[in-house]
């Protein structure tokens, strides 16, 4: 169990920042996601906190003890850590058993003050002053016996890893990190080798093993969905920079930006862009090719002071000092709008009078009472819901109806947006100004 505290991090190739400084703090206990697609940052800000990958600059604790720290020269080596690593490969040995690949890691601890309890759990007692010694027999047979029980292996403790199946081998790659004790578990994509009914398992088995362990896990994928449904936190990044740091639900909801509600989030979100013609309280806007809305926020919003201060925050970060320019440079998000027909030509500068409506699917409701004409596009039931692609003249909205329904396509529909979710992004800079109530006039 453990603290992890990254401080003003920074690891750059030449003026490619992949980790731009990176502030954040997992929690002892916490399952940390780091979520952001290829490319981003989030694998390099693993590996520096685990040892693989050393820092240009900044300052990194585990546990309170601080394991690198550009300005000390402090770089502790990823083995004296005490962190374990899971990867994508599983990395068994392919001529010894079950038990002799847990056990392997085991034979080469040396440490001063260690102990193995009656049940398997490794005790290190850091001020012993005792000589170092090696773990016996007996003590690594009760560490095996202690993690293969809670990874449910025992069964399979004489086979070799080809007479296991995809999910069995993944377990048996997680005890053996489990074996020797880390302070922390990494794990890079481990799930991504495994088909989707295993993953979808092998997910609720991790979420078992955390709290079974008490370790604090960190985990590294791309895929939004096993973020949401694992982690205690998210940590979203794109081009090294970090985006939001929020539990899933809040993710989810209260999107930092474009970029974070577009990227979790499945069907994705809809945006629609807007004008807005007036405010008192409530924005109206014109958008869905002229018809008029009303934004209601859940909370009174002052868009001129909104802008003042998300200017002064956007100004402040671009005036950061850096040693070297930044060449992967931050640009806006290009959020996509759903069109059946492609719009081309040039597009003015946006204003301060322009912004991005954001719908959740869910939140778009077909029913006949609804203030908004459609056609059905598409329809694509699963069973327990229907996604539905819904034409409004040259947009398209995704919907997603619960229940076991259907419908014609190009059947004539009614639609409302439903709830208090609607998310208000500026299009000048795509950062979320309000969530509220949106209603036709």
């Amino acid at each position: 169990m453990a603290r992890i505290e990254l401080t003003h991090v920074t690891k750059r190739w030449g003026g490619f920042y992949a980790v731009d400084d990176l502030n954040l703090v997992i929690e002892d206990n916490a399952f940390v996601t780091l979520l952001g697609p290829s490319g981003c940052g989030k694998t390099t800000t693993l590996r520096m906190i685990a040892g693989l990958e050393t820092p240009t600059t900044g300052r990194i604790t585990i546990d309170g003890v601080t394991v690198f720290d550009s300005d000390a020269g402090i770089n502790v080596p990823a083995n004296k850590r005490r962190v374990g690593f899971l990867f994508q490969n599983y990395a068994l040995w392919p001529n010894m058993t079950v038990y002799q690949n847990i056990a392997f890691g085991l034979g080469n601890i040396k440490e001063a003050g260690i102990s193995v309890s009656e049940d398997g759990e490794i005790i290190r007692n850091e001020k012993s002053t005792e000589a170092p010694r090696k773990l016996t027999k007996a003590e690594i047979g009760r560490i095996v016996e202690r993690v293969s029980k809670i990874v449910k292996i025992q069964p399979f403790m004489d086979r070799y890893p080809s007479e296991l199946s995809g999910g069995q081998q993944q377990r048996v790659a997680i005890a053996r990190t489990l074996a020797p004790g880390p302070r922390v578990l990494f794990m890079d994509e481990p799930l991504s080798n495994l088909d989707a009914k295993l993953r979808l398992e092998m997910r609720s088995e991790l979420q078992r093993l955390h709290l079974s362990t008490g370790s604090t896990f960190v985990y590294v994928t791309h895929d939004q969905m096993e973020a949401m449904t694992l982690a205690t936190r998210i940590c979203l990044i794109a081009n090294g920079v970090l985006q939001q740091y929020d539990e899933p639900l809040t993710v989810y909801d209260r999107p930092n930006n474009t970029f974070v509600a577009d990227f979790v989030g499945n069907p994705a979100v809809n945006f629609i862009e807007a004008r807005e013609t007036a405010q008192d309280g409530s924005v109206t806007l014109t958008m869905l090719e002229g018809q008029k809305f009303r934004f209601t926020p859940n909370e009174p919003l002052n868009t001129a002071a909104w802008f003042d201060e998300a200017d002064r925050e956007i100004n402040e970060f671009a005036s950061k000092q850096r040693p070297v320019p930044k060449a992967n440079e931050d640009k806006p998000f290009n959020y996509q709008i759903a069109r059946v027909n492609d719009v081309s030509g040039e597009t003015a500068e946006p204003g301060r009078e322009d912004w991005v409506i954001g719908i959740r699917p869910e939140f778009v409701m077909i029913t006949p009472e609804g203030s908004v004409e459609g056609e059905i596009f598409s329809a694509m039931p699963t069973g327990m819901e229907t996604t539905v692609r819904i034409r409004v003249g040259n947009l398209l909205l995704t919907s997603v109806m619960f229940g076991g329904v259907t419908y014609p396509i190009g059947q004539k529909i009614r639609l409302n947006f439903t709830g208090n979710n609607v998310m208000l992004f500026s299009r000048q800079n795509g950062r979320l100004a309000a969530r509220g109530t949106l209603e036709k006039l």
